[in-house]
């Protein structure tokens, strides 16, 4: 189930804030900025090439890139067996930001956004059927897990604005990383 924690930035042992209400999820995070939706859940194989996933969500895709002006859309599917994915893993458990928004919809699977904003800390658990944008310029990390599996389609206004630009902080490494329940 997706998840809305909030920490202080200084104690991450304890929670201040804890729900898995989508349309509480969705409010909280909206007074934040960051936008939280569901689109409907669609009957997709295993093996679905990621045009067919498209294609199922082309309504909710059409709608977006409508609404934003977002230049390309794909799909990325990461598994448990993926020869990389220790290095995928890592390229994004520091806190960074974008130059554009990184906006992202879970067609299945689960992955954890961290948000540092102002003097607290928000965890953000993606499952299938959630949609996240964080705006340019969030301080956030990712955390796919240590057997990631997960497939989203992502959008995108400029081929290069998905470059991280790293704070340096260290505070990700004070937060509990992300351990799917098996």
């Amino acid at each position: 189930m997706s998840r809305l924690r909030t920490f202080s930035e200084t104690d991450p042992s304890t929670v201040l804030f804890e729900s898995g209400d989508g349309i509480e999820i969705a409010a909280r995070l909206g007074a934040l900025g960051i936008s939280f939706e569901r689109w409907p859940v669609r009957d997709i194989a295993p093996d679905a090439t990621p045009e067919r996933i498209m294609e199922l969500y082309r309504p909710e895709i059409d709608r977006l890139v409508a609404e934003n002006g977002f230049r390309s859309v794909d799909v990325v599917s990461i598994n448990p067996d993926h020869p990389d994915r220790e290095a995928m893993r890592a390229k994004f458990l520091e806190e960074h930001s974008h130059k554009e928004d990184e906006v992202r919809f879970f067609v299945r699977g689960s992955g954890l956004f961290t948000l540092h904003i102002g003097h607290q800390v928000h965890e953000v658990l993606c499952e299938a059927q959630d949609l996240i944008r964080v705006p340019d310029g969030t301080k956030h990390w990712f955390d796919m897990g240590p057997e990631p599996l997960f497939t989203a389609i992502r959008f995108f206004t400029e081929p290069d604005g998905w470059v991280g630009y790293f704070t340096g902080s260290g505070i990700a490494a004070r937060f509990p990383r992300y351990e799917p329940a098996a």
